[in-house]
């Protein structure tokens, strides 16, 4: 596998502040000009009169079809199958692609870590405490009914997904006061004081829905109905559980915005759904659809060898991966006495032979995770440099001393797959725990066997915990894998019924409030949380507290750095692998930009992706229908 089950797939988001002097209500004249993009920390690339994103290809023909599965999903969306329209609540499973259907008040930059621009809002005045946020609503901006996007749907939106969206956006927007239309042309956003930095950022990310239309439709329930949108797209033709169409709109109002030009090309793009990954990979390779992004690596080594590979009617790339990776692992829970011992976690680290299953099972594909903020300057690295130090200080005697000097990697291993040093080790660990041995098995302090049970919900991970199972089993602790179905295993997990359990969490480059759900004590004790592990410490909780206030995006790397040398030392799992590059196959039919953007290559949360920067070419189309 190139990753975890893309279920599993978490996003911490990214921070947003950007410091102006406007009180709520005030007139502009009495504040500062208008800001027409928000960042992090207020670092914008492009300047107020840009004509468009540097990674477009202003030249893009429109056209054509683009043709894919689901590689990520949001809320409720399924990567098998569809049943609703409605892809922002909890109930029944949303159409992937709606996003493309709904105009937001910033649209993201690809090239930049956070920063966002003026799309259905044309500027933003920002309160000096940072908690009122006053968008002006572009004139021209209309829905597909040719009816005028106004505040006062801004308004609706905001507070409606606040009340009734699904509960992950519930939480990303506890901070959210509220939103208020002051006229038509005039919105307010309102935040909680000590908001969190990623609040507004994601708040202006928001799908924006028309309040006449749901003044007598129900927001929360499922619905085949099409709703209105102000987007790109628009829903087309779709079958449920089959595929759904999205067509351009023709005559769209934001087409020539600086956040838009180049970009949204094709005519039609369509999701097809599959009950299973082979028979997916067929249905590639067979053309019924046409853009396929590969995440396990036995099929990428060994299965692209069909004729259109071969003669060059498919096309395969390597894109370099340059954002963070997160962190992918078997998390052990610590809230099970057995796990309660670091020493004990350390030992079931060295019983895991990455080398062996990255050659045996994986064809050598990935690198190693150290770190849950792998690929990214945020992992800590060598001795703490005088700034983690100055955060880590009041702790010293509450963590392990380790934090205060290089920070723990996962062992190497020979490549055996049964490495003998380190199986020793991993035995002196154990006896160090007081884990005795009697008759080949290990024994807990209660006198108990050890026990371990791996939860999966995917057989193709099964082969990567063989040589893992019997590395534990030669260590007199008594190792199994259960595989459920995908129900049974999130009700497990939600409510921390498992021993060991495998999670990949991805982070944004600019982490914020997410952090709360990986991290903090208060996570750990919550059920359905992100912190599966129940890593749980006031040093952690101290340290996301002040990734969350910095000020300047070097105090978040060097606080993040230092949280990073604290969990790593607790031992709380097992890394496994990630893979530095995006593994991409499709029909030769498309054009790409030269230079992808570092932050946009299927990344589909933020709107840029294939789908939007790519295009369609009609003579390399008509190539291929000859080439039949």
């Amino acid at each position: 596998m190139a990753q975890l089950s893309r279920r599993h797939v978490l996003v911490l988001g990214a921070g947003g502040a950007l410091g102006a002097a406007l009180p709520r209500g005030a007139a502009a004249s009495e504040g500062p000009a208008e800001a027409h993009g928000i960042s992090a920390f207020g670092d914008l690339k492009y300047p107020a009169d840009f004509h468009h994103f540097d990674y477009v290809n202003l030249d893009a023909p429109k056209g054509g079809v683009f043709s894919l599965i689901p590689s990520t999903r949001g809320y409720n969306q399924s990567y098998q199958t569809f049943n609703s329209f409605n892809a922002f609540i909890l109930k029944g499973e949303g159409a992937q692609g709606m996003d493309l259907t709904f105009a937001t008040l910033m649209a993201h930059a690809g090239d930049e870590p956070d920063a966002m621009y003026g799309f259905a809002a044309k500027s933003v005045q920002i309160s000096a405490d940072k908690l009122a946020y006053r968008y002006t609503i572009r004139p021209e901006a209309r829905f597909h009914d040719g009816t005028k996007l106004t505040a006062h749907d801004v308004a609706y939106s905001i507070n409606t997904l606040k009340a009734k969206g699904h509960p992950l956006i519930q939480i990303q927007m506890r901070d959210v006061k509220g939103a208020e239309a002051l006229d038509d042309a005039t919105v307010v956003v309102n935040f909680a004081e000590r908001r969190a930095r990623d609040v507004p950022l994601y708040a202006a990310g928001l799908p924006i829905f028309s309040k006449a239309y749901y003044a007598n439709r129900p927001f929360d329930e499922t619905t085949t109905d099409t709703p209105l949108g102000s987007g790109p797209y628009k829903v087309g033709k779709y079958e449920i559980n089959r595929f759904v169409e999205f067509e351009r709109v023709k005559d769209w109002w934001g087409a020539d915005l600086p956040v838009c030009r180049g970009s949204n090309n094709f005519d039609v793009i369509r999701y097809e759904f599959y009950r299973d990954r082979d028979v997916a990979f067929e249905g590639f390779t067979s053309k019924s659809y046409l853009y396929r992004e590969e995440f396990t690596s036995r099929i990428w080594a060994t299965r692209y060898d069909f004729p259109a590979v071969k003669d060059g009617r498919v096309k395969r790339e390597l894109v370099p991966d340059q954002t963070p990776s997160g962190g992918q692992g078997w998390f052990m829970n610590t809230r099970r006495d057995r796990f309660k011992d670091p020493k004990v976690r350390e030992a079931i680290n060295c019983a895991f032979d990455f080398e062996w299953t990255n050659k045996t099972i994986m064809y050598g594909a990935y690198a190693r995770t150290v770190s849950p903020f792998q690929n990214s300057d945020l992992v800590a690295q060598g001795p703490p440099s005088a700034e983690e130090l100055k955060l880590l200080e009041p702790f010293r005697g509450q963590v392990p001393d380790e934090v205060f000097g290089e920070p723990y990697v996962p062992p190497v291993s020979d490549g055996s797959g049964q490495d003998r040093a380190l199986l020793r080790k991993a035995q002196q660990l154990l006896q160090e725990a007081k884990l005795t041995a009697k008759d080949g098995k290990r024994i807990l302090p209660n006198g108990d066997v050890f026990t371990i049970e791996f939860l999966i919900d995917e057989a193709s991970f099964q082969p990567h915990h063989g040589s893992f199972l019997k590395n534990l089993n030669t260590l007199g602790i008594e190792a199994s894998l259960r595989l459920v179905d995908a129900v049974q295993y999130r009700a497990r997990v939600e409510a921390f019924d498992f021993d060991i359990a495998m999670q990949r969490l991805t982070m944004s480059a600019t982490p914020g409030d997410g952090l709360r759900t990986y991290f903090t004590s208060q996570a750990a004790a919550t059920k359905g949380s992100y912190n599966l592990a129940g890593a749980a410490s006031p040093a952690m909780d101290a340290l996301v507290e002040k990734a969350m206030a910095a000020e300047t995006r070097s105090d978040l790397t060097f606080a993040c750095r230092a949280l990073d040398r604290v969990f790593r030392a607790g031992r709380y799992w097992v890394p496994q692998w990630y893979n530095t590059s995006h593994r991409l196959a499709y029909w030769d039919q498309f054009g790409h930009p030269a230079n992808l953007p570092r932050y946009a290559i299927s990344d589909y949360a933020s709107g840029v992706g294939e789908r939007t920067l790519w295009w369609y070419e009609p003579a390399k189309a008509a190539k291929l229908e000859q080439a039949k």
